[in-house]
């Protein structure tokens, strides 16, 4: 959302008159197969609902309360977005939906391309006029700590790399993507690799081979900034 703002001035200049907000969580409802699914983000038109009994996040509040870690630059260019409100929920523009598939991604590809197909099939069930994200962490460490398998002290799953995160990147590359609003499929898809052990030590970055290259259409920058120019097209009347 913070790259979003920064890449779309029609949105900064949306949120900016209060246009739009945002949900986190968010049931949305398949109107043809009446199939729900909670979407991890949605960028929407505020609604008329009863609000939370909680204050409202923002999306600074956000980056606070989940104790992202920002740059002194990173955090400037925060100070200088308009802010950003969460609200209830009304007619939804843009929905999110973020998977990582960390260990085990023999077992995880199908089950990542199923539940990310899933999510496109019921935004664009809820509204044609809407656009579906899908982001995808694939982990290229040889080796990762699963939380769940530390019964008997600790042990590593062992990963046979860079194969391994292949695969999980080729399961979710064939899931499918659209070019307009009669169409099914995403209107932005970006994958993400990253090299994380999760026994201390800090994730790192993969831009190198098996991750999205420059320019390619899954790489993050690309999916940036189609989704910012799909806003920009679809939704300068609102």
């Amino acid at each position: 959302m913070f790259d979003l703002l920064q890449t779309s001035g029609l949105l900064r200049s949306h949120v900016e008159a209060g246009k739009v907000a945002f949900g986190i969580n968010h049931q949305m409802v398949d109107f043809v197969n009446h199939k729900e699914k909670d979407l991890d983000l949605v960028l929407c038109r505020p609604g008329s609902g009863a609000s939370s009994k909680r204050k409202p996040y923002t999306l600074a509040s956000l980056a606070t309360k989940w104790g992202i870690e920002l740059t002194e630059d990173q955090q400037t260019r925060l100070e200088g977005l308009p802010e950003l409100k969460e609200a209830p929920v009304g007619h939804v523009l843009v929905a999110l939906e973020a998977k990582a598939c960390m260990t085990e991604h023999g077992k995880a590809g199908p089950r990542l391309y199923d539940e990310l197909n899933s999510s496109h099939q019921i935004v664009h069930g809820a509204s044609s006029q809407a656009l579906a994200v899908g982001f995808c962490m694939v982990n290229a460490a040889d080796t990762f700590y699963s939380p769940t398998n530390q019964h008997n002290g600790p042990k590593a799953n062992v990963h046979k790399q860079p194969q391994a995160a292949q695969k999980a990147i080729e399961a979710v590359s064939r899931l499918p993507r659209r070019s307009g609003s009669s169409d099914r499929g995403y209107d932005g898809l970006g994958i993400v690799v990253i090299d994380l052990v999760n026994d201390g030590t800090p994730a790192k970055l993969v831009t190198g081979p098996p991750a999205p290259s420059t320019g390619n259409i899954f790489h993050y920058d690309s999916m940036l900034n189609r989704v910012a120019h799909e806003y920009d097209t679809n939704f300068r009347s609102i």
